[in-house]
């Protein structure tokens, strides 16, 4: 990242998707409109050309201070805004009959989910990848206190 070396946009992008890894890519237009804000606001400026007359990107010392600043802020947990949540709880206020189909639905997601992540997770571990290996721990444990959730409320609607 920039945070360490001058990169050109690609090289930008290619980063970006690696640690966004199974959340998604990158459009390499956004990158390009993200970096112009960031030199009009000073965090980022353009040195010049590589070798292969590609511009490069740095990050101004003024940025490397943001940088810092966002790492620290903690991430906010926003438990009440889980999208089944709140699907979940429209359901009981219209009373929808099919409520226990609704958290079966879920469970086959979470589950197949599960199952996914550990197949991931595994082949992560076998690779020595232990960034992708820690981020996949992380994720299987939110489905399991997401399927844990679900058989809580299974057991207090019966």
């Amino acid at each position: 990242m920039l945070y360490v070396e001058r990169h050109h946009g690609y090289e930008l992008k290619l980063e970006m998707d690696s640690l966004l890894g199974m959340k998604g890519k990158v459009n390499p237009g956004q990158i390009y409109t993200t970096l112009d804000r960031l030199i009009r606001d000073e965090l980022v400026s353009s040195p010049g050309l590589d070798d292969q007359d590609r511009k490069l990107f740095e990050l101004e010392q003024k940025g490397k201070d943001q940088v810092e600043k966002w790492l620290l802020e903690p991430v906010p947990y926003h438990s009440t805004k889980d999208d089944f949540f709140f699907k979940w709880n429209c359901s009981r206020r219209i009373g929808f009959q099919d409520e226990d189909k609704m958290l079966q639905n879920q469970k086959e997601v979470i589950l197949k989910g599960v199952m996914e992540l550990t197949s991931a997770k595994t082949e992560a571990l076998m690779k020595g990848d232990e960034n992708t290996y820690l981020w996949m721990s992380g994720l299987l444990l939110h489905l399991e206190a997401d399927l844990n959730w679900i058989m809580q409320v299974e057991n207090r609607i019966r």
